[in-house]
């Protein structure tokens, strides 16, 4: 089984998605967006962006968790992680985002 993108609707109305791995584990969110339409433009940019590690802007929180966010050309984030509790798990991360992401199918969980 390969990765998906799931849409749904968030408790203020607004579309996002989230990549789930093989496994069922979520592996990048994204923003809320207005439109359908917009939610699927975010996730066409994850899969052209996905595969480049220069579009990976890898931080620490102030609490000391690693996380990270995948960029778009226009550097704007379209993804952002979970937290990891090493950088070696981040990366593992991040390469999960690199297999699952091209490829994945979009299920639509929303009713409109």
């Amino acid at each position: 089984m390969a990765g998906k993108f799931e849409i749904y609707l968030d408790s203020a109305g607004e579309f996002r998605f989230r990549l789930k791995a093989a496994n069922g584990q979520k592996i990048l969110g994204s923003e809320g967006y207005a439109s359908k339409a917009g939610c699927i433009n975010g996730i066409d940019s994850v899969k052209k962006n996905a595969e480049i590690d220069s579009r990976y802007n890898r931080k620490q929180t102030q609490s000391g968790k690693y996380i990270f966010n995948l960029l778009a050309t226009n550097n704007q984030v379209i993804g952002t992680s979970e937290s990891y509790d090493s950088t070696t798990s981040r990366e593992n991360g991040i390469e999960s985002v690199r297999r699952n992401a091209p490829d994945a199918a979009i299920a639509d969980i929303t009713d409109k």
